[in-house]
């Protein structure tokens, strides 16, 4: 091989540094990283509150991937639709993997990769239904796997509090963004927190995942309002 082409060839490990046994073996263009570098992968939480359009943009971010020939998952972790998909308020869905207490993100993927099927990222929406664990499995995709992880999800519950999961990721990932497009209180200002209403009253107490939805005549439904409007339990005059 001349010198020129041995410049020329591209560098092929048996695994990246640090990398399990069951990584695949090969080069980065025998895996399909479409001439990615090798460790440039990344954990990205993009958070905000109820109805500022985090599963549009999961979709977003999926199709946008897809169309440059990147293969990826998409996962969920219950859906408004109680189903098997991402769906959003302005009426897109994609069908997607549930995420249950005892599935192994890493098996995941290292099942698809055992079938032939390449993965380069996951879509992980609903991510702050997700457990701890999930979060760390998440971080290691990312670190030993290279696989791109793009998480999105709530910060806090309907107490104000941080979601465990949400604030793994806020702890973890390499970037942290808030979704910039804005949710109204009905009083005009921007809305920060997520109201569960039930009979007509901001709820303070309960479990912290009850399925809702920001139609009023749901029976359990959540509101986003403003600090003032959350503290003072104000649901606004159609409230």
């Amino acid at each position: 091989m001349t010198d020129d082409a041995a410049a020329a060839a591209p560098t092929c490990l048996a695994r990246p540094l640090g990398a399990p046994d069951d990584f695949p073996a090969g080069c980065a263009a025998a895996r399909g990283m479409n001439g990615r570098p090798l460790h440039a992968a990344a954990l990205k939480f993009f958070w905000g509150p109820m109805d500022c359009g985090k599963s549009t943009m999961a979709l977003q971010m999926n199709y946008n991937h897809a169309r440059q020939g990147r293969r990826g998952l998409v996962t969920t972790r219950i859906d408004r639709s109680m189903g098997a998909q991402v769906t959003t308020r302005i009426g897109l869905a994609h069908s997607a993997i549930e995420v249950t207490d005892d599935l192994d993100l890493r098996a995941l993927v290292r099942g698809r990769w055992d079938e032939g099927v390449r993965v380069d990222y996951l879509i992980c929406d609903e991510a702050s239904f997700y457990t701890v664990e999930h979060v760390e499995q998440m971080a290691e995709l990312v670190d030993s796997y290279d696989v791109d992880v793009y998480a999105f999800g709530l910060a806090t519950d309907f107490r104000s509090s941080m979601f465990p999961a949400a604030q793994r990721l806020f702890e973890l990932a390499d970037e942290v963004a808030r979704i910039q497009v804005e949710v109204l209180c009905w009083c005009g200002r921007e809305g920060l927190l997520n109201a569960r209403v039930v009979d007509g009253r901001v709820a303070r107490e309960g479990a912290q995942v009850v399925i809702g939805d920001t139609v009023e005549s749901a029976e359990v439904r959540y509101q986003v309002l403003c600090r003032r409007h959350y503290r003072s339990g104000d649901l606004g005059p159609r409230g």
